[in-house]
């Protein structure tokens, strides 16, 4: 029996999606103000590749690296194997409904409207939020390209007011203890002064903003606007030429890695490796951007699935040869910063080379904020003609043929925020939304196709996962005995109650604690429980193995950021109680219910 329209578990058929809009319908985005079709395979797999190239490759792999050592060349194939999983799953989801609305539109007709309320409210995370970032690191490197040539805009202007306000009260309390301004860091000093120097508005608050973050920001949100095919143009441009830039980065850094370098593999052991999940999952948010153009796809049923498995293919290829050249070329131990590719030529000499790759940088971040910017609107369209978000989410400009006001929002929401805000606050909080996006749209091929018995032009292949669930249980369980034994003592101590609720290091990190394990305990739960559910049910193997791998690296970014998230989803609920549950098309009866 299916959910009543007053259940918060109600259902949209597939049937009633694409019929409204219609889809596949001849003409469709013409002269009815819907939206327009000018997508191919190629141009989607390039939008895949503007969406993971990006900050990944041009900063977070520095970091990584100095944390795990050359092993995080392995970190990034099994997080592409997650990914892998979870494209399975996001094709056969845009083969049998090809429709704007990403996986807020796949759990509508899997997990009911709350369920899509909430992965579409962890979507705004992945996008909106995640280019907050992109747009900050955007600014680092184009501030930087423009000091190279001794065009110099003032600090305050270049920095989050955040940032600058916390490395003044850090420098601050140095001083205060009696310690001179070289035992500060030079993120802490460049903050100081750019706090010091800006123009004081009342009260001891100082004008420091990032200018040219909310700039580009503004000025890709102005090429969204405008139209598809002018932000595919532009986007297969920029795709072409950094991809150019890194095989260049690839073939030249060959000759100066030094095998040695890669000795030892892992220094920090398993442990380390797992720490960078968070900066290593960050390089891969997106590729499930292709999916939010669906209705403006060529054939959607046929392209977006080739298309999204073609871009994680040679993202992750590109990502791992990236990874052992930066490690071969330097020591691991001095990857620590914000330019690696930059950086570790500049230090082999190649200066030259160094500021190309530099330029390269800000090519790759304006197309994943390009991206980014294109998908977030498609998604609260599609969320506000289902009655979840007020109307005006969904106008479709008559001329441009885009989401007219959701893109304006979409800029706002991005822009604002990069002005002021640090950007370390927000990688982990992106990161573990998108982890719940991928791990719901697995789930969702396990509700409407458990056994890959779909019509639908692409399906996940269908492996009986009965037997090798099982199997596959028993040697992760072994491998984690015989090769993570140190973690393993710890782990005993944290849920014994030995090391307390909470354990935290000098910087105020946490580190251990009961408290500290609840997500890894909530995990090893689910994973016992799915296994008993595939034996019994005898589900696809695949998406079972993807929901537990996303699962697993949810786990590995730590108990604040599951505090934020939840605080976050909190909001999200609020608003949706408040707003979208009385206006919701099912609710209405507007739409036939599955």
């Amino acid at each position: 029996m299916p959910p009543s329209n007053t259940s918060l578990f109600r259902r949209k058929t597939i049937e009633s999606i694409l019929a409204n809009p219609p889809a596949d319908a001849e003409g469709h985005g013409g002269g009815g103000g819907g939206l327009a079709r000018h997508l191919t395979v190629r141009d989607l797999t390039g939008l895949g590749i503007a969406a993971i190239i990006g900050a990944g490759i041009f900063s977070t792999i520095g970091q990584a690296s100095l944390n795990g050592g050359p092993a995080v060349s392995l970190l990034f194939v099994f997080t592409a194997v997650a990914c892998a999983f979870s494209a399975l799953c996001y094709a056969q989801f845009a083969a049998t409904i090809p429709v704007s609305g990403s996986a807020y539109t796949y759990a509508y007709t899997s997990f009911g409207e709350l369920a899509a309320w909430i992965i579409g409210w962890a979507l705004i995370m992945e996008y909106a939020v995640g280019n907050i970032v992109v747009a900050i690191s955007w600014s680092d490197y184009f501030t930087g390209l423009l000091d190279g040539i001794g065009l110099h805009i003032p600090a305050w202007l270049t920095m989050g007011t955040q940032s600058a306000h916390s490395g003044y009260e850090a420098v601050l309390a140095l001083m205060q203890s009696g310690k001179p301004l070289s035992a500060a860091t030079p993120a802490q000093l460049d903050a100081y002064y750019a706090w010091t120097k800006a123009p004081e508005l009342a009260d001891g608050l100082r004008l420091v903003i990032d200018l040219p973050a909310f700039l580009i920001t503004v000025a890709i949100t102005a090429l969204v606007y405008v139209g598809i095919k002018e932000s595919k143009n532009a986007s297969n441009f920029l795709v072409a030429l950094k991809l150019a830039v890194v095989a260049i980065v690839i073939v030249v850094g060959v000759f100066y890695v030094e095998p040695e370098n890669w000795h030892p593999f892992a220094p920090n052991g398993l442990g380390g490796v797992l720490k960078s999940v968070s900066a290593v999952f960050f390089a891969y948010i997106g590729f499930d951007a292709i999916s939010t153009t669906a209705e403006e796809c060529k054939n959607p049923q046929r392209d977006l699935p080739r298309a999204m498995m073609w871009a994680l293919i040679i993202c992750t290829v590109l990502y791992v040869l990236i990874t052992l050249v930066l490690t071969g070329m330097v020591s691991y131990k001095e990857l620590g910063v914000g330019d690696p590719l930059s950086f570790v030529f500049a230090r082999v000499g190649l200066t030259w080379f160094s500021k190309l790759v530099a330029v390269s940088a800000v090519f790759a971040m304006a197309s994943v904020l390009l991206v980014f910017q294109l998908g977030q609107p498609r998604i609260w369209l599609t969320m506000s003609r289902d009655g979840l978000l007020p109307g005006l989410f969904s106008k479709v400009h008559p001329k441009f043929h885009t989401p007219s006001f959701s893109t304006i929002i979409t800029g706002v929401f991005v822009g604002v925020p990069a002005l002021f805000v640090n950007m370390d606050m927000v990688v982990d909080l992106t990161s573990i939304g998108t982890l719940f996006a991928f791990a719901l749209v697995c789930g969702g091929i396990l509700i409407i196709d458990p056994k890959g018995k779909s019509n639908a032009r692409f399906t996940v292949p269908y492996i009986n996962g009965r037997w090798l669930m099982l199997l596959l249980l028993a040697l992760g369980a072994g491998a984690l005995y015989q090769y993570n034994g140190p973690a393993n003592h710890e782990f005993w101590l944290d849920i014994s109650g030995q090391h307390g609720w909470l354990v935290e290091d000098a910087e105020g990190k946490i580190t251990g604690g009961f408290a500290h394990q609840i997500p890894y305990l909530t995990f090893l739960l689910a994973t016992v429980a799915l296994a008993v559910v595939t034996f019994r049910k005898q589900l696809s193997l695949l998406p079972v193995l993807g929901l537990i791998i996303n699962l697993y690296l949810m786990t590995q970014l730590g108990i604040r950021n599951w505090a934020m998230f939840s605080g976050w989803l909190v909001l999200g609920l609020g608003i949706y109680f408040g707003y979208g549950y009385k206006h919701s098309r099912l609710n209405k009866g507007g739409l036939k219910l599955g």
